[in-house]
């Protein structure tokens, strides 16, 4: 399986044990190398668990900024935009359930 890249929410709900995180989001994040992104924790506030739950920190790079550049608006959210093409970059899958990552081709698993 390809490493994976954990939106926001979908870390929050595996955090929390939530029911809202769908059986294959559980499996990719249980199972596959996970990776969040810096983005996210301009979000939320949560850099403690990440290491608690054995994720790695991605930091945004020069080439990340340069892809959401060329990215046509089928996202407006720029926290999106950015974990959209760092997933791109990396050749990442995404976990998330926002289906507007769809339009970009990028392997969303949810």
């Amino acid at each position: 399986m390809k490493p994976v890249l954990i939106d926001t929410h979908a870390l929050l709900w595996w955090i929390a044990g939530d029911k809202q995180l769908s059986a294959k989001a559980h499996q990719a994040i249980a199972t596959g190398d996970c990776y969040f992104s810096m983005a996210g924790c301009w979000e939320t506030a949560i850099k403690e668990e990440l290491a608690a739950n054995g994720i790695a920190l991605l930091p945004i790079e020069f080439r990340h900024v340069m892809r959401v550049a060329q990215l046509p608006f089928h996202h407006r959210d720029p926290f999106d935009r950015l974990l959209i093409a760092q997933a791109m970059e990396e050749d990442f899958a995404l976990v998330s359930r926002d289906s507007h990552f769809d339009a970009y081709g990028v392997n969303r698993i949810w």
